[in-house]
């Protein structure tokens, strides 16, 4: 039983510490029809992070507006997560020529696609802290949720790309960018058979947006998302 109560500040957020146990914590969330799609958080501990993508959180940051030199942990459950279940994949017939122009690789540039995705949409979110704590966890074997990295690749020269996390079998998009008309599109679809073909149950694209309704992806309540998402992080779809 949780050993400490469900801390709300008084803007209605809840905030998450060390000592939380997380699945708990969520439960809770859920169960309360929690309002808001961030909780807060101070501690930028890299296995506290991974904690908390193990839970289904999403995890952002910003800084504080009137101390810019610090930072505010922002994990995300969303009030609607974006979800695509393979079968629903759609490719629209303008995409489907562009697909073997490309040739996909997982996880061989990391930084470049980090530094890539930082330069094209700044870094409101992808603070200096957390993507230090996400470097850092990539050189931990053992943990059980890890970033990655996906690229499109044409003529050796990469296009287009995103990086997330993979819990267990369950991988979550967080950022991408695409240098080349279409490499975008083409790098999503490619991942998305990739992680079908390797056993991922789903594909977690976070915040519903229209191009990944574009894709056939749904728009699901925490209520459906977490027993789905609690179920495939106990995958393991790529060897270590």
């Amino acid at each position: 039983m949780q050993k400490y109560p469900l801390k709300i500040t008084k803007s209605g957020h809840a905030f998450i510490s060390q000592e939380d146990r997380l699945d708990w914590l969520v439960d809770e969330l859920v169960d309360m029809d929690y309002s808001e799609d961030f909780c807060l958080a101070l501690d930028f501990d890299p296995f506290f992070i991974e904690r908390l993508m193990m839970a289904g959180f999403l995890v952002m940051s910003t800084r504080f507006a009137d101390e810019p030199s610090e930072y505010l942990l922002l994990p995300k459950l969303h009030l609607a997560r974006s979800v695509l279940f393979f079968p629903d994949l759609h490719v629209k017939k303008s995409i489907k020529r562009f697909l073997s122009r490309y040739e996909l690789r997982v996880d061989t540039e990391f930084d470049a696609i980090v530094d890539r995705c930082v330069a094209v949409h700044g870094d409101e979110w992808l603070t200096e802290p957390l993507l230090k704590a996400l470097r850092f966890l990539r050189g931990v074997k053992t943990v059980s949720a890890r970033p990655i990295s996906f690229g499109v690749y044409r003529d050796g020269e990469l296009k287009a790309g995103e990086f997330g996390v993979l819990a267990g079998g369950v991988y979550t998009s967080y950022s991408g960018y695409y240098d080349e008309d279409n490499a975008g599109s083409v790098q999503m679809i490619l991942m998305a058979r990739h992680l079908e073909e390797r056993g991922a149950p789903f594909l977690d694209l976070g915040m519903p947006l229209p191009y990944k309704d574009d894709l056939g992806a749904a728009n699901i309540p925490p209520r459906r998302f977490v027993p789905l998402f609690r179920e495939g992080r106990e995958r393991d779809i790529f060897a270590r």
